[in-house]
């Protein structure tokens, strides 16, 4: 079975004003340490933030009373020196970056970034995904790129920037917009391709190594898995784990229509570009672009034609009527976006507090 992992980005915020405060050492110190059994959790770029890798899974049901157990174990941690830790793309309010990690690489990373530093608050989910080697991987990243959009437009959560609604389902896509290296990556002829034109990357544009090219999917360098980093930070361990299915089942498909010599859909990409900008502003309120049919469809559309696309590793997996059941729910209840919005609209900030972490409102 295919193997998988996911990394996911908290803030911790003040309960009252849900700012984000630079709480992580105390967190950190109060978690105490994780072995790469039960997962890793370290420091992020920002003082307020942390971020933790989970172990490497095979099964669905097994990630998903993980990643509870640990969102259980980090809202107890916070609790205990008064902040509360949320998984959302961006904070519902926010002062300009003042603390940065005290780390060499972090402080190089603010320095060639001026101040873009400034607004450079968001959380996300990344889903690492097992490949043979690189240059299967590469050839699966192509078949998968075209699809970034229509996982962003299912895992948007992030609609409030410094206490404003901005109109977009993930103003933390906005914001990464404004990188150099960003969106959704190039196709490539294979590995060697890949690897010269990442490489030729650093140093340029405030690209202090490889893992700061920001590509919304990537090969790791650390680890033999293919990356998918679109998503925004999920508000509950439920939008994760579709997500987590998803990412499983496109890179398990490319790695199969790759073998077979399927050419992946040709998208041209401004297209491309323009889709993922869409899907952060839409989601699945509205009409997406279809990377096949290269059309505006109905957001219900899309996503069924990229279930269809995946339906063999779906059920090879056994995944099949669990990503139904999620996917159900989100036609019903909506994305993490949309429930902040309803719990501003019907509680205020005290609305915000009681989704964001209901043991404590």
């Amino acid at each position: 079975m295919t193997t998988f992992g996911v990394e996911e980005e908290y803030f911790l915020i003040d309960p009252h004003t849900l700012r984000p405060v630079g709480a992580a050492d105390v967190v950190l110190d109060e978690l105490g340490p994780e072995t790469t059994e039960t997962g890793l959790v370290t420091h992020e770029f920002l003082t307020s933030q942390v971020e933790r890798a989970t172990p490497v899974f095979t099964d669905l049901d097994e990630a998903a009373a993980d990643l509870a157990r640990f969102r259980g174990r980090l809202a107890s941690a916070a609790r205990s020196h008064g902040v509360l830790a949320v998984a959302t793309g961006t904070p519902f309010d926010a002062e300009a970056v003042t603390g940065v990690t005290r780390s060499s690489r972090y402080q190089q990373i603010r320095a060639g970034l001026g101040d873009i530093v400034r607004d450079h608050q968001i959380c996300a989910t990344h889903v690492h995904v097992g490949v043979p080697d690189r240059e299967a991987g590469v050839q699966a990243l192509n078949h998968v790129r075209v699809w970034l959009p229509t996982l962003l437009s299912i895992s948007g959560n992030s609609p409030f920037w410094r206490g404003r609604d901005t109109g977009f389902e993930s103003w933390r896509a906005v914001i990464m917009r404004r990188w150099a290296t960003t969106g959704c990556p190039p196709a490539f002829t294979d590995a060697a391709d890949y690897d010269r034109r990442l490489r030729r990357l650093v140093g340029v544009a405030g690209t202090v190594d490889t893992a700061t090219v920001a590509w919304y999917a990537r090969l790791s360098e650390r680890y033999p898995t293919l990356e998918v980093r679109v998503a925004d930070a999920q508000i509950d361990p439920g939008s994760a784990v579709l997500l987590a299915a998803l990412v499983r089942a496109l890179v398990v498909t490319g790695l199969a229509d790759a073998h077979r010599g399927v050419p992946p859909p040709e998208l041209e990409p401004e297209l491309l570009d323009a889709s993922l900008f869409h899907a952060s502003r839409d989601g699945v309120g509205g009409r997406l672009l279809h990377p096949v049919t290269r059309e505006l469809a109905p957001a219900r559309t899309v996503v069924d034609g990229l279930l269809r696309h995946v339906d063999d590793a779906l059920s090879i997996a056994g995944d099949r009527l669990r990503v139904a059941a999620l996917l159900d729910r989100l036609w019903v209840s909506g994305t993490g976006a949309q429930a902040q919005r309803r719990a501003l609209q019907s509680g205020g900030l005290a609305g915000l507090r009681e989704l964001y972490d209901p043991a404590r409102a």
